[in-house]
């Protein structure tokens, strides 16, 4: 007869229990893996927008690296305007002064997280002040927000714009621009109906403009010509420049001689001169008694006959 085994069916059950229960550990740890605690110093920030999409446990990362989780979210008490942040960030990270937060959405999924940048080398490390519970971080408005400010003055100024253009056109201006279209109307069919005119004025003035090219060549050989009769009139003024310089010597010369005319030869001439005159007066009385009594030139004169009581003796 076979020899039946005896098999202890409780311990195969424990031990598919246990089996069991280390194949679920193992999945959960695959799963979300084993979470060491890691020691966290607590930040506050204070957010004037919205924080929709913006969940607890949501990332803080410091350029782009994870180092904590978002704690707290809460409205703040004192101002229903602005949001209080709770950080979990991790020891050890730097938050200094300078240190900034935005609010940023992960891709196209639209979920929240917190990005840290900045945290200059000369910066201080941040601290807590006085009536805070936790240091604050300073936080800038998240790109939503900055879109959504510059949308809203658009739209604002578009508002006015429309406005203006409202008030400028009411019924006044617009009867205003209509005249104005159907005087620009009439001038056009005015152009249009001197179009041959205008065409033969377009063409004079380009054969205007090439007869003024073809004459451009002349005009610079003309303006040439003028040059060198500059230079030539240049010489020309300084050879008159020596000319009139031996001008000057020459009239000085002549000055000299008629200074010496003046007081050497005009009183001897002067006395010439009243020679001469004495000489033709006895002239004019030879000629008038040779005309009265001709042998006067070889008898000599008649005497001069006395007068009455007069003798030949004194």
């Amino acid at each position: 007869m076979p020899v039946e085994s005896k098999v202890n069916y409780a311990l195969v059950g424990a031990f598919v229990l246990v089996l069991s229960a280390i194949l679920i550990c193992v999945v959960l740890w695959l799963a979300v893996g084993i979470r060491i605690k890691k020691h966290e110093q607590l930040y506050g920030a204070v957010i004037q927008e919205s924080v929709a999409g913006l969940d607890v446990d949501a990332p803080v990362k410091y350029l782009g690296v994870d180092v904590g989780k978002v704690k707290k979210i809460f409205i703040d008490p004192h101002s229903p305007q602005q949001v209080q942040l709770v950080f979990a960030i991790e020891h050890g990270t730097l938050i200094k002064q300078d240190t900034v937060a935005v609010l940023k959405s992960q891709g196209l999924t639209g979920i929240a997280y917190v990005e840290l940048s900045g945290g200059t080398a000369n910066s201080p490390v941040l601290t807590v002040h006085a009536n805070q519970p936790y240091p604050m971080i300073v936080i800038k408005p998240s790109l939503s927000a900055r879109l959504e400010n510059v949308l809203s003055n658009v739209l604002a100024n578009l508002d006015q714009t429309s406005a203006t253009v409202n008030a400028m056109f009411d019924q006044d201006n617009r009867m205003e621009v209509k005249r104005i279209l159907n005087s620009t109307s009439v001038i056009l069919a005015t152009i249009a109906a001197q179009k041959e005119q205008i065409h033969r004025f377009i063409v004079d003035a380009a054969a205007t403009a090439n007869g003024t090219a073809k004459a451009i060549p002349k005009l610079s050989q003309a303006i040439d010509q003028v040059g060198r009769g500059a230079g030539a009139f240049e010489k020309m003024s300084v050879q008159l420049s020596k000319t009139s310089t031996n001008a000057d010597q020459a009239l000085s010369k002549v000055d000299q001689a008629a200074n010496n005319i003046t007081q050497q030869t005009l009183p001897k001439f002067d006395l010439l001169l009243s020679d001469l005159a004495d000489l033709s007066k006895s002239l004019k009385r030879l000629s008038d008694q040779t005309e009265g009594n001709p042998n006067s030139l070889i008898l000599g004169t008649d005497p001069v006959p006395f007068g009455p009581g007069e003798s030949s003796k004194p």
